[in-house]
């Protein structure tokens, strides 16, 4: 909880402790732990002046500056059940002249809760969110723990890119009339783009910009500007999906995997006017986060992906086309990968959930 990272993490910025080293196909990496103490950790968000905003799932945002961790006040109210909470975060990229920043959470609704996004100024000295302002809420909502998705990412247009999980209810991928396994656009004050795919249509929600997904819990923007996402397959099946708009990603009709039964899902791996994922894993390592990497201290990487596993407690790097992984970046602090990120120089990154920390990954020199 808060007050017991207030104290760790004082400790922990005052300079590199913990330090690791990796072996990598572009040599030595120094891992150093950045913030240690957390409590089911799930983003990160990168400020301009170095500052780190961390979301916990309980609902608590942490701002840890300056060698000091502080709460920050002002969150919404969160459902925190089962996988649903207080979950991501991004930074506008006009941080510098708005504060603005983007929340993911699981927002209580009549009979349950459902994905919402909320758009907030951080105060000048860090100490809370003003201006909340939930701009978009998922409908319907549903009454389980599962299955939120909820990565939220801005697009070299302004606009917001948001994933959001079948929330157990296989069926509504297909259901364009439900934002349930989806991936969302909006505006930055949760109007419509007019250019989104399915507006005007009747009985489409118009806010889709993509279906057929299961449960995206990592996003990001490769230099084109393009969106990519991984998510949850059931037993197999875990995908990597280049996101091109109107769209019809398959789940449930078509997947990789089977259900945790056994038994076959939907009509098999492929059917016209469904879309192939670039790359699938099976057996599942249950993808989260995702970053397109820039090459900026690793011209090696330039453009390829990194995936967190929870599951099997590895940084994925995949790479060329057909896109496939090429390494696993394994060590101590890899233990299930939730969010990982890149900060303007070009370090990597990452959030361990089964440590409790953030981690950042920079060349050994």
């Amino acid at each position: 909880m808060i007050r017991a990272v207030a104290i760790l993490v004082l400790s922990v910025l005052a300079g590199p402790i913990n330090a690791d080293v990796l072996q990598t196909s572009a040599g030595a990496v120094r891992v150093t732990s950045m913030v240690e103490g957390l409590d089911t950790p799930w983003a990160i968000g990168l400020l301009p002046d170095g500052g780190v905003l961390v979301t916990e799932r309980d609902g608590e945002l942490l701002l840890v500056s300056q060698g000091k961790a502080k709460r920050v006040g002002g969150v919404p109210k969160v459902a925190a059940n089962g996988q649903g909470g207080l979950l991501d975060i991004t930074v506008a990229r006009d941080f510098a002249q708005t504060r603005e920043v983007f929340l993911t959470f699981s927002k209580p609704q009549r009979g349950g809760a459902g994905t919402a996004v909320a758009v907030a100024r951080l105060s000048e000295n860090g100490d809370r969110l003003n201006n909340v302002r939930v701009i978009f809420e998922a409908v319907p909502g549903g009454s389980t723990g599962r299955h939120f998705g909820s990565r939220v990412v801005e697009a070299q247009d302004g606009t917001l890119f948001v994933t959001i999980g079948d929330r157990g209810d296989r069926p509504s991928a297909q259901d364009r009339s439900s934002h349930m396994g989806t991936v969302i656009r909006i505006n930055r004050d949760g109007t419509v783009p007019a250019d989104n795919p399915f507006v005007g249509q009747a009985g489409i929600r118009p806010e889709i910009w993509s279906y057929g997904h299961r449960n995206a819990q990592g996003a990001g923007l490769d230099r084109q500007g393009r969106l990519w996402i991984s998510e949850h397959g059931a037993q197999g099946g875990d995908e990597v999906n280049l996101i091109r708009p109107g769209r019809n990603y398959g789940w449930p009709v078509i997947s990789y995997g089977v259900h945790y039964s056994g038994q076959k899902i939907g009509e098999g791996t492929s059917k016209p006017g469904m879309e192939q994922p670039e790359h699938y894993w099976d057996p599942s390592i249950a993808p989260s986060g995702l970053m397109v990497y820039s090459g900026k201290l690793w011209p090696e990487w330039r453009g390829d992906i990194f995936v967190g596993s929870l599951k099997f407690d590895y940084i994925a790097r995949l790479e060329g086309s057909p896109l496939r992984e090429v390494e696993q970046i394994k060590g101590p602090e890899t233990e299930r990968v939730r969010d990982i990120v890149e900060a303007a120089d070009g370090s990597i990154w990452f959030i361990s959930v089964g440590l409790g920390a953030v981690y950042r990954m920079t060349p050994q020199v």
